[in-house]
């Protein structure tokens, strides 16, 4: 009999590789549908969302009338129909990494919508969101950042126009593996454009995003790639402050739309 601790870790793994092999298969279905006009949404909650939003959002959104944005994971229930893309709409991936805890799912959340959330549940598999704004369809995937999950990071580059990578600026204690997770995805897409995100600067003991640069070795990267570091605050009191979300937005929107 195999002994508690093999099995756990068993468990762990097949949760994991199920997680992967669930997002591979959507990436896949979204890519071949896509062009055939086809899609699936997950639940008609956003629908609300849409209608409410001019109501929602903070003086100074730079996004303004043009945007829309569908959600869609795994936590979503339900399923309805939606409106294919337009044609003439230039599809983008931004990829959304960063380890466990940095606060993805909540820089996704208030890129695409300004309704305030106390708690946003944090992602297990993969989470994504799509954004229309100046004749683009921003694809923002978010990939869970536990250690099972992390493995397959790399599988999900390929596609990616831009990597946005999120840090926490609190967890001191794990800025070491934030900081060799990243390098060694750098290491694997040498010309992916780079977005770091110093995340959770409303916090009094957040570190400044020139300590962050040195703590992730970001000075020696220099002259490789298009390269930005962004203090964030992935907060809906944050969202008319200097370090708003939205600028994270406003840059992806002018990276995006380069020929």
């Amino acid at each position: 009999m195999a002994p508690p601790g093999a099995l756990r870790d068993l468990t762990l793994a097949l949760g994991a590789a199920v997680a992967a092999l669930g997002s591979l298969l959507f990436i896949a279905w979204k890519i071949y549908f896509r062009g055939a006009g086809t899609g699936t949404d997950w639940g008609g909650w956003w629908e609300r969302e849409l209608r409410e939003l001019p109501d929602r959002a903070p003086a100074g959104d730079a996004a303004g009338p043009s945007t829309s944005c569908l959600s869609r994971g795994l936590r979503v229930p339900g399923s309805a129909p939606h409106p294919p893309a337009s044609p003439q709409l230039d599809w983008r991936q931004v990829l959304v990494l960063g380890l466990d805890g940095a606060g993805k799912s909540s820089v996704l959340h208030y890129i695409c919508s300004q309704t305030a959330k106390e708690r946003i549940a944090p992602t297990l598999g993969f989470n994504s969101a799509q954004l229309y704004v100046e004749g683009l369809e921003m694809d923002l995937l978010e990939v869970g950042g536990n250690q099972n999950l992390r493995a397959y990071w790399p599988h999900y580059l390929s596609q990616a126009h831009v990597l946005v990578f999120v840090v926490d600026s609190v967890d001191r204690s794990r800025l070491l593996t934030a900081r060799q997770e990243l390098h060694a995805l750098l290491a694997a897409e040498p010309r992916l454009p780079l977005v770091v995100l110093a995340n959770k600067q409303d916090k009094s003991n957040a570190l400044s995003t020139a300590e962050l640069r040195e703590e992730l070795a970001l000075h020696t990267l220099s002259g490789q790639r298009e390269l930005f570091l962004l203090p964030t605050s992935a907060t809906w009191a944050s969202l008319n402050t200097a370090t708003s979300v939205l600028h994270v937005k406003s840059l992806l929107v002018t990276l995006l739309s380069q020929p």
